[in-house]
């Protein structure tokens, strides 16, 4: 049987796995489903359409599942979806979607999601990415992989920001972040490549350098980012391998970047 306490409130229709363990004081509403091996805290709330995958942790005083904070929100049928293995530490705040922006918030696996985070509406976040302190996402943000979202850093609705990205504490990010780079500041500005993680994720010398070659057409050659975007083509036309993939993951960001990029 799962291990709940005397005091939790799990509502009769709540799925939970016979492995999971739920704090003191939780309440746990009806449409929630939670998978094998998830322990949520003491005084957590869990509500909404949620789906918990497993081996997710779920520290004190978490509201996860509650109606987006969206004015226009009518109660319409939404959902927040959370993969495998993640960590969500105190006073995090992550909302369902809303009928205008596909109906479902997404969390990915493994991600380490610090204290006083939230998580709006139709946010997209992908795998292994870091949160740190009161980073805050507002609506229909996407976090590619491995991301490093800096303490405080605020995040402007609809922007995207890249795979492999760091951003420093306190930035104010209301335009796309291409992958691979460091932002900081308000206004932002990228500061370079975020060589340290990708040295710490394994990529090659010679990947390295076909990144930095990236970098230097967006940022140092003085091109439009039309140009750029016809730089980088090129780049994918001719690399092979982990490069091709690379330049694969830049070209398809940069095609979507409708609010245009931070230079």
């Amino acid at each position: 049987m799962s291990s709940i306490h005397p005091t939790a409130l799990v509502d009769p229709g709540a799925q939970l796995h016979e492995s999971v363990a739920v704090g003191p004081y939780a309440v746990i509403g009806p449409q929630v489903r939670v998978g094998e091996g998830t322990r949520i805290g003491a005084h957590c709330v869990i509500d909404g359409r949620t789906t918990l995958g497993r081996n997710n942790q779920i520290f004190q005083f978490a509201s996860i599942g509650a109606a987006p904070q969206d004015k226009k929100y009518a109660g319409e049928d939404t959902a927040l979806e959370i993969g495998d293995g993640n960590t969500i530490r105190e006073f995090t705040t992550l909302n369902t979607g809303s009928a205008q922006g596909g109906g479902v918030t997404r969390v990915g696996n493994d991600n380490w999601i610090m204290a006083y985070v939230h998580i709006a509406h139709d946010c997209q976040v992908g795998n292994h990415t870091t949160f740190s302190n009161a980073a805050t996402l507002a609506g229909h943000v996407e976090i590619g992989d491995w991301a490093v979202i800096g303490g405080l850093t605020g995040i402007h609705q609809f922007v995207r920001i890249g795979a492999h990205v760091m951003t420093g504490f306190q930035s104010r990010i209301s335009q796309d972040v291409p992958p691979f780079v460091t932002v900081n500041g308000n206004p932002p500005q990228v500061s370079g490549l975020n060589s340290e993680g990708l040295r710490r994720r394994g990529f090659s010398p010679e990947r390295m350098a076909a990144i930095k070659h990236m970098h230097r057409i967006l940022y140092r050659q003085n091109l439009t980012l039309a140009q750029a975007q016809a730089e980088v083509e090129r780049l994918y036309d001719r690399a092979e391998g982990d490069e091709r993939v690379d330049a694969a993951l830049m070209r398809d960001f940069l095609a979507r970047a409708g609010r245009g990029i931070v230079r």
